[in-house]
């Protein structure tokens, strides 16, 4: 979303990712704030596959996915259909957006915010989603708390951070270094790929890193009341420890 910063399309390759991303301990977080109406409009921004968006599909709810990614809309819509499911998988900008309906609940998962790298990105999209969200609607979401332990420790060298077997059989390795930029709080990573043994290139996986403070104050400058801030995805509560900051929120 900026020239300047970019995620790899080796990271966005749909077989890749979703074999990566197994683990479905958000999915149950979100699925905990489902309204009680099954008639209700929910909206899910930055979808990716639909991880998230077909297990909330199957439990009868009225949702719309939005990426930003051809690749990975085309696999979530594959996958819709293999499982019978009818969603409406939308390819558009976050940060423009401009749908006719208003939604019950809107979320954006899985740390897809530190994908917005300027100020004014963020606040692009905190505006689209309040001009969608109905009255007394909740608007969640997840990102990391940064830990600068581990971004120190991490640009010291790189280190092997997954290894897994893709569904069309791939053996996928991933090396990952990394380098913050004090300035822009944007956390420049490399993921080395090797496939099937051999090294296969370096994709980029830049990151822009928001303090809690910070975060809580845009929100709050942009017309959101915070309802709840967790650390985790059991509902803990948020602390210097906290590995994730999760918002549930309402304008």
């Amino acid at each position: 979303m900026n020239s300047d910063y970019k995620v790899g399309d080796l990271i966005y390759d749909a077989n890749i990712y979703d074999a990566m991303n197994t683990n479905l301990d958000d999915l149950h977080f979100y699925k905990r704030w489902l309204p009680e109406n099954k008639d209700a409009q929910i909206l899910e921004l930055c979808c990716g596959t639909g991880r998230l968006t077909l297990p909330i599909a199957k439990e009868g709810y009225d949702i719309t996915g939005v990426d930003y990614t051809p690749s990975m809309l085309a696999q979530a819509k594959v996958k819709a259909s293999e499982a019978g499911l009818e969603i409406s998988f939308i390819e558009a900008d976050i940060r423009t957006l401009n749908l006719p309906e208003k939604y019950d609940l809107i979320f954006i998962p899985f740390n897809s915010i530190h994908h917005l790298y300027k100020n004014e990105d963020l606040f692009k999209v905190l505006s689209v989603v309040k001009n969608h969200l109905k009255d007394g609607g909740l608007f969640l979401f997840d990102c990391f708390n940064p830990n600068i332990q581990y971004i120190v420790e991490g640009e010291k060298e790189q280190k092997e951070i997954a290894a897994y077997t893709t569904d069309d059989g791939r053996e996928v390795l991933i090396k990952q270094t990394m380098r913050y930029e004090n300035k822009t709080q944007i956390n420049r990573i490399e993921w080395h790929y090797f496939i099937n043994g051999k090294f296969n290139s370096i994709q980029n996986l830049d990151m822009r890193m928001f303090f809690p403070q910070e975060l809580d104050s845009y929100l709050e400058w942009n017309g959101f009341h915070i309802i709840h801030k967790y650390g985790g995805f059991e509902e803990e509560a948020f602390n210097d420890n906290s590995a994730k900051q999760i918002f549930v929120s309402q304008c």
